[in-house]
């Protein structure tokens, strides 16, 4: 662990920088999730940031929601910084609640291989978007439901998801999305999550690591980021500017793209 992060997260505590400070913390050998607090100094030897696949920014908004007055410092690499800006851009979380640490990226997901199987019937890990523009419209179709169809809705994708913070998930409304059936309505659950996604999604990759049935869900929700990008000029997670499918009040701001 670099000594340097341990004195930082020390003097924010001591001096009352942040109220708590959310990392990781090696507990029976494993980095689990854990907050620091000024009475929990002395723990500060276990203390680790990096690898670990648990998103720290979904956490941290749990917690700011249940201590409404409390400043929480957490360390970021990149893609944790985009996804506290994407959380902002929503309003779920608000900017001088948080105090980021920078830290180095550190390699935590392993790289995904396509089988011949997928290659043949299915969506390629790392699929270009282009290449799947080109194919015929059935083709695409086709592939796509070869790949739904193997989903056991173990939700896996949306828990883990550290952009995913609906108090009330339509994937659980049972006139949307029935219970008691495997695999799930094919194709409505990923259709009705890939939605929430668009303008949302960080790339992260921890749902698609964390599916069983090995969906390229990156590439299906890379496609929705395309679509917005294009259609109203909006990058995901580039800055907390209000996002243009978060609209609120009566007035309209932002307007698609002339095509």
């Amino acid at each position: 662990m670099d000594h340097e992060i341990i004195k930082q997260v020390r003097e924010w505590l001591e001096q009352g920088v942040v109220d708590l400070f959310l990392a990781y913390r090696i507990t029976d050998g494993h980095p689990l999730p854990h907050v620091f607090t000024r009475d929990s100094i002395g723990e500060m030897k276990e203390l680790v940031v990096g690898s670990a696949l648990y998103p720290l920014e979904k956490i941290a908004w749990q917690l700011v929601r249940l201590h409404p007055e409390a400043t929480v410092g957490l360390p970021v690499q990149e893609g944790d910084q985009r996804a506290l800006k994407v959380l902002q851009a929503w309003n779920q979380i608000e900017e001088r609640r948080i105090k980021v640490l920078p830290v180095a990226a550190a390699p935590s997901l392993q790289e995904k291989v396509t089988g011949k199987v997928k290659k043949a019937l299915g969506i390629a890990f790392h699929a270009d978007l282009r290449d799947l523009d080109r194919l015929e419209p059935w083709e695409r179709f086709s592939r796509w439901m070869y790949e739904f169809q193997k989903c056991i809705k173990c939700y896996g994708c949306r828990n883990i998801c550290p952009v995913c913070f609906c108090t009330e998930c339509s994937l659980e409304n049972a006139d949307l999305v029935g219970t008691g059936r495997l695999p799930p309505e094919v194709p409505l659950f990923h259709l009705v999550r890939a939605v929430h996604m668009a303008g949302r999604c960080t790339d992260c990759g921890l749902c698609e690591e964390a599916c069983p049935a090995e969906i390229p869900l990156r590439v299906l929700y890379r496609k929705g980021n395309e679509i917005v990008k294009e259609v109203f000029g909006y990058e995901t997670g580039a800055g907390s500017n209000l996002s243009p499918l978060n609209l609120l009040g009566k007035e309209v701001t932002l307007e698609p793209k002339p095509i």
